[in-house]
């Protein structure tokens, strides 16, 4: 069972959000992560790709502050799957977003605040079968 902590959601969301729309101010960009991730690779313009670098460099770079400022005590964090599983997921997670034309960041904060029909759609889809994947995988494999 997963516990659930809903100040630090909240927090944590409103984080997100804030990120979002400070990109968004700032340099007229949507926070969508694959897209961001995928374009770091091949981006051509010099202008371009700092600020891709800089925002995939400071993901993991919060959770390392947060650890050092000493907000999270990280030694009592377990993982249900193994670490090729979670490997494994994440490609299949971001072939399918490239494949899709989005990911739940660009989709589920930045089109969703924008009432955006598509985004709508491809967020209940996405919400749908992550929900189905659960299911599988807890209670039928």
């Amino acid at each position: 069972m997963t516990s659930f902590a809903p100040i630090p959601g909240l927090i944590g969301g409103a984080l997100i959000g804030l990120s979002a729309v400070m990109l968004m101010l700032g340099i007229g960009r949507l926070a969508g992560i694959s897209g961001i991730v995928s374009n770091a690779m091949v981006a051509t313009d010099a202008t371009d790709r700092p600020w891709r670098l800089a925002f995939i460099l400071g993901l993991p770079l919060g959770g390392i502050l947060v650890t050092a400022l000493g907000l999270k005590d990280w030694s009592n964090v377990t993982f249900a799957t193994s670490t090729m599983m979670t490997a494994v997921a994440g490609l299949f997670v971001g072939v399918g977003t490239t494949l899709g034309s989005g990911c739940t960041s660009g989709h589920g904060i930045c089109g969703l605040s924008r009432l955006s029909y598509r985004s709508i759609v491809a967020t209940v889809t996405f919400m749908a079968t992550a929900a189905a994947t659960v299911f599988i995988v807890r209670h039928l494999l």
